[in-house]
């Protein structure tokens, strides 16, 4: 029987994954092996950007591309995985209940955003996770336009101060004011920790402060949501702001398909890997992307839930699980340089380096930076075999 990797997630690490595989095969010129990518829809979804407005544009079709280096796209949602059986339940287009058998299997499942127990959260608020949640919450935002002035209707409210929070709200003032007019708009960011920006360190804090400042973003520092209602949220020092528009952007979590692999996790779920991205314990499994939990280099660094690392995690885990099988040898995946691109609206962006993210480029150099990462960089290569397998190269540099 014809050997089989089998990808689950057509996320960035999916989608590299697939092509590194897709290319040493053809470099080892060594028999046939099936690739496949299991996924609910053939498209890489542009999630770094679903802050953004129009979000149900933000996806780059893959069957072209999976086609010209002979990776097989499977439709389907994954349910379970048997790693005894070697064995993948999964729910297919109609509806139906199939199972999938693998010899090599890559979980490139991703995460999604932490919903903790807060009283109303579920029900009323919004979120820029997942491209389905994006477009409810801007289908949301237009018919504002429909409601009477309020400081309700006029009001939103992030809740946390991380990466996704900061670009979400500076970019959410303009957004707001082209579809209610340049009258009173509020933007309030909620963040537990003590002071602006405090999650993305000191070095990019003044960037945060004056975008926020020029995007007239609300910062209540200190303070947690205790309860979300259909008009506002309550706060943990009894305070209510009025709102019909609560994001919640506080944390992300690994795909719960990580629970079916045994194995060690962080405290998000991600399973350890060992350099190779093998899951520690596990003879026929790699996790990579957003359910890794991979060191990137020798001093104690761990890869972040970001395409900066998806992307070359998948090149070095698509290369090592095909090297796997054809018993070649697997090359090491380590990424020490770390570097932020950080959206700030219409004032710029803030670009960083290290892990300590010294501040290099800010404002309008720093947006030129953003658009390139943005509307190139992260987006999959083009239709052509020999292209798209040069650009799976795990040994290309990589940030």
């Amino acid at each position: 029987m014809t050997p089989h990797i089998l990808i689950i997630g057509a996320g960035f690490a999916g989608v590299w994954s697939a092509l590194s595989a897709a290319r040493l095969l053809d470099q080892a010129q060594a028999g046939d092996v099936r690739i496949s990518v299991l996924a609910p829809q053939p498209e890489l979804r542009i999630r770094p950007r679903f802050y953004e407005a129009d979000a149900h544009t933000l996806q780059a079709p893959l069957s072209d591309l999976f086609d010209v280096v002979g990776v097989q796209f499977i439709h389907g949602n994954a349910e379970s995985i048997d790693s005894a059986a070697r064995q993948v339940g999964y729910i297919d287009a109609n509806g139906q209940r199939q199972q999938l058998g693998y010899d090599r299997l890559i979980l490139a499942a991703g995460s999604q955003v932490a919903r903790p127990a807060v009283p109303g959260l579920a029900e009323h608020s919004f979120d820029v996770d997942q491209m389905e949640s994006a477009v409810r919450l801007e289908q949301h935002l237009v018919g504002l336009a429909d409601l009477p002035a309020s400081p309700a209707r006029n009001t939103v409210v992030v809740c946390g101060g991380g990466f996704t929070g900061i670009e979400t709200a500076t970019e959410m003032t303009p957004r707001l004011r082209a579809i209610l007019g340049e009258g009173n708009v509020r933007v309030v960011l909620v963040d537990r920790a003590d002071s602006i920006g405090a999650a993305l360190g000191a070095g990019i804090t003044p960037a945060i402060v004056a975008a926020s400042e020029h995007a007239g973003v609300e910062w209540l520092t200190g303070a947690s949501v205790v309860a979300v209602e259909a008009g506002g949220v309550t706060l943990d020092n009894g305070e209510h702001i009025a709102s019909n528009t609560v994001i919640w952007t506080a944390g992300v979590k690994a795909s719960p398909l990580t629970a079916q692999v045994a194995g060690e996790r962080d405290a998000l779920g991600r399973l350890r890997v060992d350099p190779h991205l093998k899951v520690v314990g596990q003879a026929h499994i790699y996790a990579t992307g957003d359910v890794a939990w991979a060191a990137v280099d020798d001093i104690g660094n761990h890869a972040l839930m970001t395409c900066q690392h998806a992307i070359p995690m998948g090149r070095h885990s698509g290369n090592n699980a095909m090297a796997d099988l054809l018993g070649l040898a697997p090359v090491v995946y380590r990424q020490p340089k770390y570097v932020t691109c950080l959206d700030l609206g219409e004032w710029g962006a803030a670009y960083s380096e290290g892990w300590e993210r010294e501040l290099v480029l800010q404002g309008q150099e720093g947006k030129n930076l953003k658009r390139q990462i943005n509307t190139l960089w992260i987006y999959p290569p083009a239709a052509d075999r020999e292209q798209a397998l040069a650009a799976a190269d795990p040994a290309i540099a990589i940030v």
